[in-house]
């Protein structure tokens, strides 16, 4: 990451699946908070130095201030695997002074809700190539599909998605749904919150500290979506359809 006067850093090495890598960068920089609006960055590219052996691996951001922010939040971030990362009740207390509840908003049909893992799956087609891939796919709410991203990195597959929402400057997503393919981990439950959106719903559990951090910030939280579901917090945003008449 460098300023507009040439100050650089390195901010995070990751293990990725290649694509969509300008996205990850600017995903990752806006849901650790460090850019908060895409006029805040002056140039996304890759490094292309001839003399470089991670040519194209390596994503340079330039930002449009003269000086860099404060990284000392991201330092836990400097080497990222595709597993969790390290958290704990230190990072939900930093949350309460970046970020409000959210609002109550819309409601959602439990039987959209059901339906929306059938979409998932059709549109994973690095999933249906390799069957190694985790994916996020945002939802309007009445069951849209309006992206998705995968990756070998639970985080990077979100990071990817909010960094194509941030990029198109779509941000805050008041009115949509993140679907998750694997569980929903307290960095999952925290990037959906800082991309304002109220409903997170995972195939598999969430941990308990993401619940712990939905209960806190009006999130709503699904987990094991598969036909039925949980609802963990946040149940007044979901209406339950009558049963089917037999």
């Amino acid at each position: 990451m460098q300023s507009g006067l040439g100050e650089s850093r390195t901010l995070a090495v990751t293990m990725r699946t290649p694509g969509h890598d300008f996205e990850l960068a600017a995903g990752f920089l806006f849901a650790e908070g460090v850019v908060a609006s895409r006029s805040e960055i002056r140039r996304i590219a890759y490094c292309t130095d001839p003399g470089e052996p991670q040519q194209y691996n390596i994503v340079n951001i330039e930002l449009a201030s003269d000086t860099l922010p404060s990284l000392a939040p991201l330092e836990r971030h400097f080497y990222t695997t595709s597993a969790c990362g390290v958290c704990g009740k230190a990072g939900l207390e930093n949350l309460r002074l970046r970020y409000e509840p959210l609002e109550p908003g819309f409601k959602v049909s439990s039987q959209m809700l059901v339906e929306l893992p059938g979409l998932l799956s059709q549109h994973q087609a690095l999933f249906q190539r390799t069957g190694g891939l985790h994916a996020a796919a945002l939802f309007d709410q009445f069951g849209k599909l309006l992206a998705l991203r995968e990756d070998v990195g639970r985080h990077n597959a979100l990071d990817k998605l909010l960094g194509w929402a941030f990029l198109e400057n779509r941000l805050p997503l008041c009115e949509h749904i993140v679907l998750v393919s694997g569980r929903a981990s307290y960095e999952l439950a925290q990037k959906t919150l800082a991309a304002g959106i109220p409903i997170l719903a995972a195939i598999s559990a969430p941990s308990s500290l993401a619940v712990e951090l939905a209960s806190q910030f009006n999130l709503t939280l699904v987990g094991f979506l598969r036909g039925a579901f949980n609802v963990y917090c946040g149940a007044e945003r979901i209406a339950l359809d009558p049963p089917a008449q037999t």
